[in-house]
């Protein structure tokens, strides 16, 4: 067997996606609905959000950091753009920069906090969560918006057809932000020198400091990031729901995390890829639609995703002891 094979058959990424196939095939036995294209289809659509963000958090993991604040951010970010959109006429792209502007400066708000005051990134980032929240709760008064522009109501939906039931099926507004989430993640972290630094961050930001590399402009860079697609999550979800509930966004900060640690990313950083978190988003999907499919109730999802997050920590924890103890030997 070629070598290549061999690394690709060992590797987290390779078990994570059996895990899924399994997982497929049984839903398929146990349900006549999971396999069909309308299922499918609404699986991409709904998912669109966690796996935007999931996009955004790999990056913050890589780099040694963590962000719990990006649902605030989503939050704010989608409020101020959809206010200004259903007050003035400023179309798709004004939506979007207003929008991503708000999210990049709450992230560069926490970059600056986390590296200035040298505080755990833990806890800045579950404070400025309460922070942004509060804020918007109390300006908005947990007012919705329900006028929205034509434009943004119709979204985007490319090369429709229909099935022989009727059914209508595109590529919409979701799905095509989704791709394009994770293809700027994978360009930005491979393809990039700047990628190479953030991973190298990860693995030992003292001796990357030491090496001379501007420390605060990649934390500046990944928290803005993740701001930036925290924003364009929360215009997505927001094309979807049709509306703006300043509430909706806040407690999907599990699933997310869930679903990145889950594809390999590491708590204390240097280690993920993109293909693990689209596999780990897959996964976290894929079960809770599979719960709801079978009947079991919703109270349950919770559970699961919190024995997934301590299953995932366990075997990263694991396979990184494996790999010190025959570095050493």
């Amino acid at each position: 067997m070629p070598k290549t094979i061999q690394r690709w058959t060992r590797s987290h990424e390779f078990w994570l996606l059996a895990v899924v196939v399994i997982l497929s095939m049984f839903l398929t036995a146990a349900t006549d609905s999971f396999l069909t294209l309308q299922n499918l289809f609404d699986l991409l659509t709904s998912t669109s959000f966690a796996g935007i963000l999931a996009a955004g958090l790999l990056v913050v993991l890589v780099f040694g950091g963590i962000d719990i604040s990006f649902t605030a951010i989503a939050s704010v970010a989608q409020y101020v753009a959809l206010m200004i959109a259903k007050t003035y006429p400023i179309g798709w792209f004004g939506v979007f920069f207003v929008a991503c502007c708000t999210g990049i400066l709450c992230g560069l708000f926490n970059a600056a906090i986390i590296h200035k005051v040298r505080i755990s990134s833990v806890i800045v980032t579950i404070s400025t969560l309460n922070v942004f929240f509060g804020l918007l709760i109390y300006i908005t008064r947990g007012d919705y918006i329900t006028s929205l522009p034509s434009y943004f109501r119709e979204g985007i939906w490319w090369f429709e057809f229909t099935d022989s039931n009727g059914f209508p099926y595109a590529i919409n507004f979701q799905a095509l932000l989704l791709v394009v989430a994770f293809f700027m993640t994978w360009v930005l972290l491979n393809k990039t020198n700047i990628g190479r630094q953030i991973y190298a961050m990860g693995g030992n930001e003292i001796a990357v400091e030491r090496l001379g590399f501007h420390v605060f402009g990649l934390r500046c860079l990944v928290y803005g990031y993740m701001g930036f697609m925290a924003a364009i999550a929360s215009i997505s979800q927001a094309q979807l729901a049709q509306s703006v509930t300043p509430t909706t966004l806040i407690g999907k900060e599990l699933e997310v995390l869930a679903a990145v640690v889950l594809g390999g990313a590491s708590l204390t950083g240097g280690n993920g890829s993109v293909f693990g978190a689209v596999l780990g988003v897959m996964l976290i999907a894929i079960l809770q639609n599979g719960l709801i499919l079978l009947g079991v109730s919703s109270y349950w999802n919770q559970f699961f995703v919190g024995c997934v997050i301590l299953l995932a920590v366990s075997a990263t924890a694991l396979s990184q002891r494996r790999r010190h103890a025959g570095l050493a030997s």
